[in-house]
């Protein structure tokens, strides 16, 4: 009987045991449920506007106002001046025979550039000595008839006639004498070969003559073509419509892509009368002094600046990039948010962007827009 009272309080002991290790012993804290709930996302009907449980989990900021001028910026090519561009031209035909430029070389006014041997020059110079002695002819002989017309030994008529042929000799002569210096010859040093000089200063933009190359005179290519680099053009295509945005004797920022972080000024001096029919753009010329710099041919960026315009300035983080496109959020009432396009422009001080198009200043927007787009992809 004894053993079984014992037994029998073991037992219970063992079951006191495992109900006190059940009830008694503390309990860990459930951190998942003291957390509060994450929000829900509700799409609407309208794919970009999206309801959410917690609205204030998604802080907003206030688009500010920034005062700026509106900006184009196009590309362009920096051209030489036709008005500071002379092509070089031979007048006398022949062959070439010495030159002494090259393509790219910057040459001054009277500089000899290539030399032609031309039987222009040898029949030229053979009119000019038959002319002067036609003329000494004609003077000698007028001087004869002079005497005699004073002694009254020839008539009126005789006497004229021979005045007449002593003038008809000294046209003859300026008109040799006259032909060649056009040819680049002179009557002081006559030659077969002609000296082909600079016109201007400048750089040789175009050459097409080589050494014992044929020059065919005014009929032909010309030889070479300067072009003073001082002044330069700047071509512009601007499309149809951001024409609004250029006006004409205005000021445009140039940056060659070369020279990345320098400036150069310049002035609006042509806008195209036509438009490219395939680019639906019109060539916009603009005069730069060039400070030196400044190919023919290099790749640049104008910035074309129109009126002063006030514009929204929202934190950086409130922009939202997808599909190519810069997005803000607003709020829409009820709890909701809607997904706006916006044009954003530079950035700005203190992690700010400018807005140019899209919102309003004093406009409310979700200060992180990709909190929030992330959310909504969950």
């Amino acid at each position: 009987m004894k053993g079984k009272v014992t037994l029998y309080t073991a037992l219970l002991f063992t079951a006191a045991l495992f109900f006190v290790g059940c009830d008694g012993a503390p309990k860990q804290k459930d951190t998942a449920a003291e957390a509060p709930p994450p929000a829900q996302i509700v799409r609407e009907g309208d794919a970009s506007v999206v309801h959410v449980d917690q609205p204030e989990q998604f802080p907003l900021a206030t688009a500010g106002g920034y005062s700026a001028a509106s900006e184009l910026v196009a590309t362009g090519v920096v051209a030489p001046d036709i008005s500071r561009t002379v092509p070089v031209i031979s007048v006398a035909s022949g062959r070439v025979v010495d030159i002494r430029a090259r393509l790219g070389d910057t040459v001054k006014k009277g500089q000899v550039l290539l030399r032609v041997q031309s039987s222009d020059i040898s029949g030229a110079f053979s009119d000019y000595r038959k002319a002067i002695a036609d003329e000494i002819l004609a003077t000698k002989q007028f001087d004869r008839a002079k005497g005699l017309y004073d002694h009254g030994a020839i008539s009126l008529n005789d006497f004229q006639i021979a005045e007449d042929a002593q003038n008809k000799a000294k046209v003859d002569v300026e008109t040799t004498t006259e032909k060649l210096r056009v040819l680049g010859s002179s009557v002081d040093h006559p030659s077969g070969i002609v000296d082909i000089v600079a016109p201007i200063s400048g750089v040789i933009t175009d050459q097409q003559v080589t050494n014992a190359a044929g020059v065919q005179g005014l009929s032909a290519t010309n030889p070479f073509t300067i072009s003073d680099l001082s002044d330069v053009w700047i071509i512009c295509d601007v499309y149809e419509n951001d024409l609004s945005a250029v006006r004409l004797g205005e000021t445009a920022d140039i940056r060659l892509n070369a020279y990345p972080d320098q400036i150069i000024a310049g002035k609006i001096s042509n806008i195209g009368a036509v438009l490219d029919p395939a680019l639906r753009a019109a060539k916009v010329r603009i005069q730069v002094h060039n400070p030196g710099m400044m190919r023919p041919g290099m790749f640049v960026s104008a910035t074309f600046h129109g009126k002063k315009e006030t514009r929204a300035s929202v934190p950086a983080s409130a922009i939202l990039h997808l599909h190519d496109r810069d997005w803000v959020y607003v709020p829409a009432g009820d709890s909701k948010f809607r997904r706006v396009p916006v044009t954003a422009g530079r950035n700005l001080p203190d992690k700010m962007q400018e807005i140019v198009s899209g919102i309003n200043p004093g406009d409310k927007i979700v200060s992180n827009a990709l909190v929030l787009q992330s959310t909504v992809e969950q």
